[in-house]
């Protein structure tokens, strides 16, 4: 090929993919300029998640405090002395003579 020839190629296809992007970049700048597109939440959608948090937060408190209570067991059930071994369900002894 001719170095004319592919200079011409080269350059139509700047000037074409300049001319197809160009506008699509400038869309998006505005776009972003504009701040994208902005909704407005209704007041009924925020109380309602307002409400929802409250609740979530609530239970997350009753959570923390079973789990404390939980701890506190299970440390009374370990700390009690001369119960490490415990007799077999039923009442039968181990020792049979």
């Amino acid at each position: 090929m001719d170095p004319d020839t592919i200079t011409a190629a080269v350059v139509l296809g700047i000037i074409s993919w300049t001319l197809v992007l160009f506008p699509i970049a400038r869309a998006f700048a505005r776009r972003v300029d504009r701040g994208g597109s902005t909704h407005k939440v209704p007041s009924e959608v925020t109380q309602r998640l307002e409400r929802m948090e409250q609740a979530i937060d609530s239970i997350a408190l009753e959570i923390e405090r079973i789990s404390e209570g939980q701890r506190f067991t299970t440390r009374l059930l370990a700390d009690r002395p001369g119960q490490q071994e415990l007799a077999p369900p039923g009442g039968q002894s181990t020792n049979r003579s």
